[in-house]
């Protein structure tokens, strides 16, 4: 059963450790843990949402074993590609209360040509995140 009428996108995280990661967003981004669905392992989070900003994400352990032995996480993958973006009413504060959770500043806030003050982090377990606000013309 869904926890809201659904969204038209979710971001669905793979992590490696997914209960430290819920806790994590809690203290980097203010956000609310909808639900969390333990593993019957006992170790693992099989299924976890939270609301950031007003949007679902979901998170969940890395589990080689349903990925044909291969881990998924970015960190095992060297990185990722993608970059979540968060509009916040603090760019510069937003990223500093990230960097306080554990996050690691990868762009340092700056006044960006198109008119926003923008930055960026990498979490602790592999995902990028940006964040910007709009600046006062």
């Amino acid at each position: 059963m869904p926890t809201q009428e659904m969204a038209p996108l979710i971001p669905h995280l793979c992590v490696a450790d997914g209960a430290a990661a819920m806790e994590f967003y809690k203290k980097a981004f203010d956000a609310e843990e909808v639900m969390r669905v333990p593993d019957k392992d006992g170790k693992r989070l099989m299924h976890g949402e939270v609301r950031i900003n007003g949007a679902l994400v979901y998170v969940h352990d890395d589990y080689p074993e349903m990925c044909g032995g291969k881990s998924t996480t970015p960190k095992s993958l060297g990185g990722t590609p993608v970059t979540i973006h968060l509009n916040v009413a603090n760019c510069d504060e937003a990223v500093k209360k990230a960097v306080a959770a554990g996050a690691t500043v990868t762009y340092p806030p700056m006044d960006a040509f198109w008119g926003a003050r923008y930055g960026q982090v990498v979490d602790p377990f592999g995902h990028e995140w940006s964040f910007s606000h709009v600046l006062k013309r």
